[in-house]
């Protein structure tokens, strides 16, 4: 009688795990958050930058992140466009306005890199 038990709890599993490994192959298996963070950043990458090699703009802070050097950018957006600022002064907190020049573009022109300037 066990045996026949283990059996069928056995069956049970291997059908769930089948229908969940086709509803991942398959791509329903993302949130509609995750979908739409997935079609926000394709969206991105087709898209021009709003901000050219030498545009001085003015931008708020939303964070602070640490490059792969150690050195901490601020991360500030352009209509949406990431842009990761260096040089960051002492006392700088998120929300503060800068002034930021912009340096260069990473490979696929998704975000670019920015020397602060000046706090506003």
């Amino acid at each position: 009688m066990l045996g026949v038990a283990s059996l069928l709890l056995g069956a049970i599993v291997i059908v769930l795990f089948g229908s969940w490994l086709i509803k991942r192959a398959r791509g329903d298996g993302r949130s509609t958050a995750q979908q739409e963070s997935f079609e926000r950043h394709k969206a991105a990458q087709e898209r021009d930058p709003p901000v050219d090699i030498g545009d001085v703009r003015q931008v708020a802070v939303q964070e602070f992140t640490e490059h792969h050097s150690g050195e901490q950018q601020a991360l500030c957006k352009v209509e949406g466009f990431v842009v990761f600022a260096e040089d960051v002064p002492p006392g700088l907190e998120v929300g503060d306005v800068i002034e930021v020049k912009i340096l260069s573009f990473n490979r696929g022109h998704t975000s670019a890199t920015a020397t602060i300037l000046d706090t506003v």
